[in-house]
Formats: structure tokens, C-alpha cells, sequence
């Protein structure tokens, strides 16, 4: 199989969807591995560490969509690559698609087999390929809104550790899972206090005996939020539903329970947002201001960190990949129900139940 890694062309994006290891581990069993020149030089790998890993150098984006049977990227096509999508193409990236539509159709219009890595889900629920830029996103969530919670940047000025006599931030997280569980170690980390509120009341006393009872942990209701955002400085959007649209759970109402330069971090952007008032930001322009409150919705969050998050990333999807080349598409979805689940759109179809629904979308379960 011919498998192609085009550069990110997403702003500030700076990942790779392969490490030269990947390229030999590819290459190895057999396959030709073709990479856009400097694809790889945001996360510090050059095009000579490609070439001696056994991969070809591409000196375009359409050199790399044309030749390969399977596209790895790190974002979702972007609609400059729309038209280089075609009928038959594997394409294997973070797709996201409940709350992009046009995309949908793209990937529809083009017959696209499209298997997106926010859906690969193993029988326990686990998602192995997000959790790694989950773990990168939560612990940036709270790097992040601490420098946001600084005076200069439209914060209240408060420092999330406290100091002796002053009490600590207060940082209310959204969601218990993989996002969540990062943002409290790294929020406790600084010293602050940190509030999480989840609809699983077993995954609480588990994250309770975890964090031995220093995370204040909260049966989730929209009483229980409200009172959240009145004594929060920083609130972590974590919620997901895999494959779905983001639940709201911050109405623009619920703004003016905040205090003046508290901070928002949503990194349920990706899905949509768990606010009212987020909409997806870059890291070029991070942030904006509704009611007094400060919002950092960035849907690339781990983009700014490529050198850990390409590594973080690829170990968790290279397995996959060789799978797909080794067996080929077919074979590889018999045996492995975690892949088939990461499965969205197929030959013309859409196969995702959740991204049907958040679109309004008929859905085809047994179209392969």
C-alpha cells in the first residue's frame, strides 16, 4: 500500500502524522511511506530523517493525495483539500465531524472512506487514539488558563497557586474523562482547588480514591454548574460524547453568574463546545472576551506543543495504520471492532450513528 503524509496546512498547526520510526516500521513490511517535504519541520524532524528512514520525498500536497491509497493526517481536511479527495481513498485523521457538515459532505460527495481517530473505541469505552492529545490537552488547559487569568491578558489577576495568606484559584472542570483527569493533576499540581463535575457516579469514587480525596468531585446538574460558575476562576470544558455534538452545558445566561476576567477553556471545541458563546479561535488569536468572560477555544490545542504531541500521537496510531496496510481495509475492520467503530463515512455512505444525529443525516450501519 501507498501511504501519504501531506503537511498540516490548518493555522499554527504544527504536527506530523508520522515519525520516522513509523516510516520505517511501514516501509519494512512492505509499503511505500510518501511524505510532502516539510511536513515534518514543526515538530523538529527533517526530510532527511524521512529519507533515511526508507520514505520518498513528495515536493507537493497533490503529489501526496494523488499517489497514496491512504492518507495519515493530524486535522481534518480543510476545503483547499477538498478537491484532492477522491473516490476509494483511506483517509485516517481526526475528522470531528458532528459540527462540520460541509466536510461531511465532502467526504460523502468524494467516497471517502473516512476512519477517524476520535472514534476508534476499544469494547470498554476506551479511546485509544484521543486519549493521548486528551492527556496533551488537559494539562495545556490549565498552562493555559493561568496565563489568561493574568491582569494583562483581560484576567481577573489571579494566581491560580495562591500564596501564603491568599487563597488559591478555584478551577471547576467539566467531565471526568481522560481531559478532565489531566486538568486536575496538572490544576492540583499549581496548588489550586479543583472541582469536578461528572454524570458517572462511579467514575467519581474512582477519581476520588485516585486523588485521595483532594478533588472535590460533583454529581453534574445544571444547579450544581450554576453554583460552579459563581466561585469559579477557571472552567474547563472536558465533556464528550464520541462522535456526537458537544452538550451545552454553559448557557450565555449563565455568563453573568461569572466573575469579571474569569476564564473559559474549552476544549470540547472540537465537538462544538460545551458553551454557548465558544466558537473555535486559533492560536494565532487565542481569545475572546463575552460578558467579562474570557474564552480560549482553540481546536488544535496540542498544535502548540508538536514536538511532544506528533510522538504522543503516532505511537498510539502507527498500529492502526499497519494493520490497514497489512490486511487491507476490509480484513483489518473483520478483525478489529475498535477500528470498524472509528469508521464515519464509506463509499458514499455515512456509517456514524452519533455524527447522523448532530447533523440531522441518515446513517447506513451495515454499509461494509
Amino acid at each position: 500500500m501507498i501511504i501519504g503524509v501531506p503537511k498540516e496546512i490548518k493555522e499554527k498547526e504544527f504536527r506530523v502524522a508520522m515519525t520516522p520510526a513509523g516510516a520505517m516500521a511501514l516501509t519494512q513490511a512492505g509499503h511505500t511511506v510518501l511524505v510532502e517535504q516539510g511536513a515534518g519541520a514543526g515538530s523538529g524532524i527533517t526530510d532527511q530523517q524521512y529519507h533515511e528512514a526508507g520514505a520518498g520525498l513528495a515536493a507537493s500536497a497533490a503529489e501526496v493525495w494523488g499517489r497514496a491509497e491512504m492518507i495519515v493526517k493530524v486535522k481534518e481536511p480543510l476545503p483547499p483539500e477538498y478537491p484532492l479527495l477522491r473516490p476509494g481513498l483511506i483517509l485516517f485523521t481526526y475528522l470531528h465531524l458532528a459540527p462540520l457538515p460541509e466536510l461531511t459532505q465532502a467526504l460523502l460527495d468524494a467516497q471517502v472512506t473516512g476512519v477517524a481517530y476520535e472514534t476508534v473505541q476499544l469494547d470498554n469505552g476506551f479511546l485509544p487514539l484521543l486519549a493521548p492529545m486528551s492527556q496533551v490537552a488537559g494539562r495545556m488547559a490549565i498552562q493555559v488558563g493561568a496565563h489568561f487569568l493574568e491582569k494583562e491578558t483581560g484576567g481577573r489577576g489571579v494566581l491560580l497557586a495562591g500564596v501564603p495568606g491568599v487563597a488559591p484559584g478555584h478551577v471547576t472542570i467539566l467531565g471526568s474523562g481522560t481531559v478532565a483527569v489531566n486538568a486536575a493533576q496538572m490544576a492540583m499540581g499549581l496548588g489550586a482547588q479543583a472541582t469536578m463535575l461528572g454524570r458517572n457516579l462511579r467514575r467519581l469514587a474512582e477519581l476520588d480514591d485516585l486523588f485521595l480525596g483532594r478533588l472535590v468531585t460533583l454529581a453534574s446538574s445544571q444547579r450544581a454548574i450554576e453554583e460552579e460558575l459563581a466561585q469559579a476562576d477557571l472552567v474547563v470544558g472536558a465533556v464528550l460524547v464520541p462522535g456526537a455534538q458537544a452538550p451545552r452545558l454553559i448557557s450565555r445566561k449563565m455568563l453573568g453568574l461569572m466573575r469579571p476576567g474569569a476564564v473559559i477553556v474549552d476544549v470540547a471545541i472540537d465537538q462544538g463546545g460545551c458553551a454557548e458563546t465558544s466558537r473555535p479561535t486559533y492560536h494565532s488569536d487565542p481569545v475572546y472576551t463575552v460578558d467579562g468572560i474570557v474564552h480560549y477555544c482553540v481546536a488544535n490545542m496540542p498544535g502548540a506543543v508538536p514536538r511532544t504531541s506528533t510522538f504522543a500521537l503516532t505511537n498510539a496510531t502507527l498500529p492502526y495504520a499497519l494493520a490497514m496496510a497489512n490486511k487491507g481495509f476490509d480484513r483489518a475492520m473483520q478483525e478489529d471492532r475498535a477500528l470498524l467503530r472509528g469508521v464515519n463515512t464509506h463509499g458514499g455512505k455515512l456509517v456514524s450513528r452519533e455524527v447522523a444525529q448532530s447533523q440531522g443525516r441518515e446513517w447506513c450501519e451495515m454499509c461494509f
